[in-house]
């Protein structure tokens, strides 16, 4: 590996960075609301700050195709967005403070827009990664991708638990107690705005973009993605990933929301997930001797089956929280450490092979739109089903009540954790053989029906 793809990596590296920090600060809020015992419905009000992920392929086509010559045709997004987002992290550090009656409508909409920001920083970015790489090396940018955005999403999620946490800053940072953590949300977030705009004028200066010739218009962007919609091996692999997470949804979306409502605190939570981040970042580099591979899907359907079985071990830890009450010793936090590690062994490969797969067969011509439609498609498993959990979880709740006095008989939790997973034993052999077949077809099927 030369020294200019040894830079392009670093690049890359840093700008998943930058887009893991608001997808962190989004995590962190609906744990910080969970310790005010806001309602499940509530929550999932909230969860739809995540969507932008998974509908920036309607104007992915834009990012794609319009652009100024002289800047570059992906600086020329990058630098306003990124500049947007900043100023945008400014304005809101004023206003947002969890310590008032705000309401869970605005706090959706204020990092709605953020998560839209960084969702069109993201287009930019995935379509630029296939040009500063080569072709030998475009799968690294998976690699990239998940290291930066794990790395950037430890800063905005875990950290920022940790040290706007009262109780975790008086016991294990500061020598004398006080009031408060040491950072609050807002200032947190004016601090990572001034970062946005500093790093954006670096690079703007810094960093020259190659030419494109490019000169689809944005009519033919959009007719071309129409066609790699309707194209027959797209659609069967829309199918396959489309329902890939359902099985996951309950588990993944409410296991730690139950965990706090059972005592748990959130920043001790938030602790636990340092280890993890190291494993995080060294996992995917260790996964891309197998996706950098022709066939990097094969490790996802042989991780499948092992993630499965984290459905039966987060419920039973669940069952078990709820019945030690509000003591939890130290064994309890190890065990904890010890099922997210084990977790993450199967998490993270699922997530690598299906980056690697999305930079082999997206077209470069167009790139962003190409990389968007597969990772939107990635995004949107996810997040519908973890939406569609936290809307039910309440309603197939069964109680007995009692006059105006009701108990819970079966939480609505473990049912639609046993309903996952039954799916997923039922996906893995209908759905896990096709997946195996369909990246053995010719890598031309993906192609766009337009010349170079």
């Amino acid at each position: 590996m030369d020294s200019k793809q040894s830079w392009n990596i670093i690049l890359l590296l840093l700008l998943y960075f930058l887009q893991g920090v608001p997808l962190g600060l989004s995590a962190a809020i609906p744990m910080m609301l969970a310790s005010r015992n806001i309602s499940y419905r509530q929550q999932a009000m909230f969860s739809l700050v995540y969507w932008p992920f998974s509908i920036k392929l309607l104007w992915a086509p834009i990012v794609d195709v319009l652009y100024v010559s002289s800047i570059g045709r992906r600086k020329s997004w990058l630098i306003p967005v990124q500049l947007l987002l900043g100023l945008v992290l400014l304005l809101l550090s004023g206003s947002v403070d969890l310590n008032t009656e705000l309401s869970v409508t605005y706090l959706t909409s204020c990092f709605f827009l953020v998560n839209f920001l960084a969702a069109t920083q993201d287009i930019a970015v995935d379509g630029w990664a296939l040009s500063l790489l080569s072709r030998e090396l475009v799968g690294y940018a998976s690699t990239c991708n998940s290291v930066g955005q794990t790395a950037g999403y430890f800063v905005g999620f875990m950290l920022l638990l940790a040290l706007e946490s009262q109780d975790f800053t008086n016991a294990y940072i500061r020598t004398t107690p006080a009031d408060g953590g040491l950072v609050t949300l807002g200032g947190f977030m004016a601090f990572w705005g001034v970062v946005f705009i500093v790093v954006t004028l670096t690079l703007s200066v810094l960093k020259k973009e190659s030419t494109d010739n490019t000169t689809m218009t944005l009519s033919k962007a959009y007719s071309e993605l129409w066609k790699i919609i309707k194209k027959e091996i797209v659609l069967e692999y829309c199918l396959i990933v489309f329902t890939s997470k359902i099985a996951f949804a309950a588990s993944d979306s409410i296991s730690h929301l139950k965990l706090i409502n059972a005592g748990v605190p959130k920043q001790n939570l938030a602790l636990l997930a340092v280890p993890i981040a190291p494993l995080q970042i060294i996992l995917p580099w260790f996964y891309s001797r197998y996706t950098v591979g022709p066939y990097p899907m094969d490790l996802f359907v042989k991780s499948y089956p092992y993630r499965l079985i984290f459905i039966i071990i987060n419920a039973m830890l669940v069952h078990f929280t709820i019945q030690m009450g509000s003591e939890f010793s130290s064994s309890y936090y190890f065990i904890i450490l010890f099922i997210s590690l084990l977790h993450q062994l199967t998490v993270i490969p699922m997530f690598v092979a299906c980056m690697a797969y999305h930079n082999v067969v997206s077209d470069p011509l167009i790139g962003g739109t190409y990389m968007t439609l597969l990772n939107t498609l990635m995004n949107i498993s996810g997040n519908w089903p973890a939406t569609a959990s936290l809307w039910l979880v309440d309603y197939v709740t069964i109680k007995n009540c009692i006059r105006n006095e009701c108990t819970t008989q079966l939480d609505g939790y473990y049912i639609l954790t046993g309903i996952g997973f039954v799916v997923g034993c039922i996906w893995i052999f209908v759905m896990g053989k096709r997946l195996r077949l369909i990246q053995r077809r010719s890598r031309d099927l993906w192609k766009c029906s337009v010349p170079n």
